[in-house]
């Protein structure tokens, strides 16, 4: 059985978590607590020595750590997959572009506003710093999605779980939703795709039990 190494509100731990929901794997969900600094335990390191979340092990037993090769992999031959190598090479286009244009950006500015308060005045410059440099990537994700449902024209796909994961938060990092209608559609019909289970439900029964 694959093993999800996790921690609860990750966008990047929801993206192979919702593939599996989706396509009907069955896996284990491991929660790693990152506010605690479980990733960094002897027990953890042993499995994963980088010491990061999400990490995949496989039911063969490979380890698979970047949220997006997890996709690739947990995808290869489902409807989830895109077809063709133009698609193919689409949908790396825009994965590549979400971790370095978007990702970077709305993570640490959600983090420090929603999940740790706190530290959301004392680091008032930085969160504005990352608003600011997440909106041309959100600008150009809007654009492309105006005569589009999904991102790929052939319909949804991994190219949509793998931007969705922190797209479908920015609201949480203090960027406006409304000024990006396309995405606010785009998102509106990710939520309706088969089998969609939202970032809320991610853990939360583990959690529950803990």
């Amino acid at each position: 059985m694959n093993e999800l190494f996790a921690c609860l509100g990750s966008g990047n731990c929801m993206k192979p978590w919702l593939c599996m929901q989706q396509l009907g794997i069955d896996h284990k969900l491991t929660l790693i607590d990152v506010l605690k600094g479980e990733q960094k335990s002897p027990e953890f390191l042993a499995i994963n020595p980088l010491g990061v979340v999400p990490f995949l092990v496989t039911e063969s037993g490979a380890a698979i750590g970047e949220s997006n090769a997890m996709l690739w992999y947990l995808a290869e031959g489902s409807e989830l997959e895109p077809q063709t190598p133009s698609a193919r090479a689409e949908a790396l286009q825009w994965m590549f572009f979400e971790q370095s244009k978007l990702e970077p950006n709305i993570s640490p500015a959600r983090f420090l506003t929603t999940i740790l308060p706190q530290e959301r005045e004392n680091r008032a410059d930085d969160i504005a710093g990352w608003q600011a440099a997440a909106k041309p990537g959100l600008a150009r994700l809007d654009a492309h999605l105006s005569d589009r449902t999904f991102i790929l024209r052939d319909g949804y796909s991994i190219a949509d779980i793998a931007v969705f994961g922190y797209v479908h938060v920015i609201e949480e990092a203090g960027i406006a939703l409304v000024d990006y209608p396309a995405i606010a559609a785009w998102i509106d019909a990710v939520a309706h795709t088969p089998n969609f289970r939202p970032l809320g439900e991610l853990g939360r029964e583990q959690a529950r039990a803990a």
